[in-house]
């Protein structure tokens, strides 16, 4: 790994934890370089989750205060969380590589329409939302958030995206304290994922190390002024970023 390779996949880092604090895309960012560099696609998957799972870390602990007194919901939906990247984790290495390559660029594709369409996407679920302030999830939500860990144990581009959209929509609470919830819920999925691939799997650990540093730079960063990013440039970054590695992964 050149110098310039290791300061790309560092920066990658900064900018993947920063946008999973802010939104929660940061894979298209991180994923797509290691793929630019040579790493072959699955190997760049498992070394991308396990570099992201410190700036989660990071990110948690600089929304802490929105994260008091949620114990009782938060508890619930991280064990759901765990399980469902579990589950994830073993899909990811017991199906062939090949499946991954055939499987993740329609990931990409539902990850961006999800990106692009956030905003929408937020005020519908904000204007439909139950009243249920201060109440623990109902079993549809932890069955919904089950399966976004199962999605993230396996890739991850946009969980938090997805995580937000079900929060959102079975929890009344503002949507710092929903987003508080979505750092933690997504970095136990990182967590639970990159502890399975450390053991069995391969691991370019240069590149997880380069990017757990930048990413927890990126936390720290996302948790305290992440949120004056303009959304409209963030989200066509990720766009670009996420058109690139699809392309990267059709003809590699």
């Amino acid at each position: 790994m050149s110098p310039l390779h290791a300061l790309a996949i560092f920066a990658a880092g900064i900018a993947a934890g920063t946008i999973n604090t802010v939104v929660g895309s940061g894979t298209l960012i991180t994923f797509p370089v290691l793929l630019a560099f040579g790493y072959a696609p699955v190997t760049a998957n498992v070394s991308n989750t396990i570099g992201l799972v410190p700036g989660s870390a990071s990110g948690a602990f600089g929304y802490r205060r929105e994260l008091a007194g949620q114990r009782h919901r938060t508890v619930p939906l991280a064990i759901a969380s765990v399980l469902g990247g579990a589950v994830g984790a073993a899909l990811l290495l017991s199906l062939p590589a090949s499946a991954f390559k055939a499987i993740v660029p329609a990931f990409i594709v539902i990850a961006l329409c999800l990106i692009v369409a956030q905003p929408r996407l937020s005020r519908a679920l904000a204007a439909h939302r139950p009243a249920t302030h201060g109440r623990a999830p109902g079993p549809v939500v932890i069955a919904s958030v089950f399966a976004s860990g199962v999605y993230g144990g396996y890739f991850g581009a946009a969980q938090g995206i997805l995580l937000l959209s079900i929060l959102s929509l079975g929890l009344d609470e503002p949507l710092q304290r929903i987003n508080a919830i979505k750092v933690v819920l997504a970095g136990l999925v990182n967590l639970v994922a990159g502890i399975i691939f450390a053991l069995v799997a391969d691991v370019a650990w240069g590149a997880a190390v380069l990017i757990a540093g930048g990413s927890i730079i990126g936390g720290v960063i996302g948790a305290r002024g992440g949120r004056r990013l303009p959304d409209r440039v963030l989200r066509a970054v990720i766009v670009v970023v996420g058109i690139a590695a699809i392309v990267r992964l059709l003809t590699s």
